[in-house]
């Protein structure tokens, strides 16, 4: 964690707000910015504040903390920084009990958002805890992957959660908690995709949206990408960058000349992927970009994890399809040799663009809400 944080929170301008958003790092951001955007669409008088990033700002809340900068992967820096996260629990707790909005939305990043919903029910806060305030969650946390009986905290916790997979509903179905399928945001009509599929486009190199990550998956990426550079001239490749802080991260590292940064949001048509496991693998999944998955992170978090995740794949798209569409290289797996030779059957057999095409046309029939419901929708409904 760098720099100190923005504490104690600032008061709402105008007046206590309708509604307050809690989210953590850059996708949660994205997902919460859109949904307050369609909900203001909805009912353009609400006064929105929000612990989130620029682009909540963006959509028109009141940004209160920019958490997109404090965002923290692995076990080992997590324990480093419980101090500023107990302070972060801490403030917003407070925040919350002297302001009152009606409603809270807490959207995804559980470790955090989890805990400060069960003390606003432990101190009486929440609606669930015989106060004012309703505690809403958009985006549920992976109880599907990993530790399934959160569910019956959340149930205690929360009045309403919104998923965006279809078979998460089903997942809550012994607790008693009103969930509804909203649809992933990524297909919402109105949404800008972020990446294309060209073949003749560049490689596309996504090391992630966190400080940590990006220092342990970037090195990984390029040495593929070098390698398979290494076979024939002309070939690029394109790293998506979401923050100037990662933009001088990867410059201060050194990228050879045939690597460029490109700032995530620009649109970029690309032939074939190397990505880490997080939301950008989700879109160039649905975009129908052949591809890979490298991850790594440090050796305590992957031994843990190695013991409590129950599913078969990393990758959300290998997991709803039940197949990898992106072949997975974890930790030492992930060398130049097997990365760079998924490149080179990403670009040069048309089968694999071909089978990416098939399985995003898949990934696109489940993802779709039949009703038509959106997160704005279901926001509305649960704000009072």
């Amino acid at each position: 964690m760098t720099g100190a944080p923005l504490f104690p929170l600032p008061a709402p301008r105008g007046g206590a707000p309708h509604l307050l958003v809690v989210a953590g790092e850059h996708s949660g951001d994205e997902h919460a910015a859109r949904m307050v955007a369609g909900l203001l669409r909805l009912r353009p008088g609400l006064r929105v504040a929000a612990l989130g990033g620029p682009r909540l700002a963006a959509a028109g809340a009141q940004l209160l903390l920019d958490r997109t900068a404090l965002s923290v992967v692995g076990l080992g820096e997590v324990v480093r920084n419980l101090p500023f996260f107990r302070t972060l629990i801490e403030e917003t707790v407070q925040w919350i009990g002297r302001h009152r909005p009606p409603a809270v939305c807490f959207v995804d990043n559980s470790g955090v958002n989890l805990r400060i919903a069960k003390e606003l029910r432990l101190r009486g806060i929440s609606a669930k805890g015989g106060g004012d305030v309703r505690t809403l969650y958009y985006i549920s946390p992976q109880i599907w992957a990993s530790r399934p009986e959160r569910r019956f905290d959340m149930a205690r916790n929360l009045d309403a959660l919104a998923v965006i997979f279809p078979f998460e509903v089903g997942c809550y179905a012994d607790t008693g908690l009103p969930v509804e399928f909203v649809g992933h945001p990524f297909l919402a009509p109105d949404y800008l995709a972020p990446v294309s599929s060209d073949p003749s486009g560049p490689v596309l190199l996504l090391p992630g949206s966190r400080p940590r990550a990006v220092g342990l998956i970037a090195p990984a990426l390029l040495a593929g990408f070098r390698k398979y550079a290494q076979a024939g001239a002309g070939r690029r490749a394109v790293i998506l960058y979401p923050s100037e802080a990662i933009r001088g991260q990867l410059e201060a590292a050194g990228l050879p000349g045939d690597v460029s940064l490109q700032r995530t949001g620009e649109p970029v048509a690309a032939s074939a992927v190397l990505t880490s496991s997080g939301t950008m693998s989700m879109h160039c999944a649905l975009a129908g970009i052949p591809g890979a998955i490298a991850y790594r992170t440090d050796l305590l978090t992957y031994l843990i994890a190695r013991w409590i995740v129950r599913v078969p794949y990393l990758g959300i798209a290998n997991i709803l399809l039940g197949e990898p569409m992106y072949p997975e290289y974890i930790q030492g797996a992930a060398g130049p040799g097997p990365l760079a030779a998924e490149l080179e059957a990403c670009t040069g057999d048309p089968s694999r663009r071909a089978r990416a095409k098939a399985q995003s046309a898949e990934l696109r029939a489940m993802l779709v809400n039949p009703a038509g419901a959106t997160e704005a929708d279901w926001i509305s409904r649960n704000v009072p």
